[in-house]
């Protein structure tokens, strides 16, 4: 399963520690991103009543064992991963970009899609790591 977080692949997604550093991590990555309660929840597959979920994580618990759970936070980093290549020397535009309007969405921000659906996430991922490659 490490395969699903190739950013990070010495993690052992087994193990309650590791998927604590994990929670961590991504609860970090979508503060930067400053995204809703409501929006966070979504992009981890979660209902927007779950958001106390979220607020766990926030507080050191580790994700859950759920593959859908591990392959979305794997995702999220690999986007983080992409747009951190994609804009070196602007950290900001790099956090900024899934909030911004893009034309090759149809005029949506990558995070409408990316709330929409799992395969709106996929979506932005495959055309970061196209874009990315080019």
């Amino acid at each position: 399963m490490n395969a699903v977080l190739d950013p990070i692949p010495s993690l052992n997604l087994h193990d309650r520690a590791s998927r604590g550093r994990l929670a961590r991590m991504i609860v970090q990555l979508l503060d930067h991103w400053q995204l809703s309660a409501a929006d966070q929840a979504a992009l981890l597959g979660l209902s927007s009543e779950s958001r106390a979920t979220v607020a766990r994580y926030r507080r050191g618990e580790p994700l859950g064992d759920s593959v859908d759970l591990l392959a979305r936070a794997g995702h999220l980093l690999g986007i983080h991963k992409a747009l951190r290549i994609t804009f070196p020397h602007d950290r900001d535009l790099a956090y900024r970009w899934v909030s911004t309007r893009n034309r090759r969405f149809g005029d949506r921000t990558p995070l409408e899609l990316m709330t929409q659906s799992y395969e709106g996430l996929l979506a932005v991922r495959r055309y970061l790591d196209f874009e990315r490659g080019r």
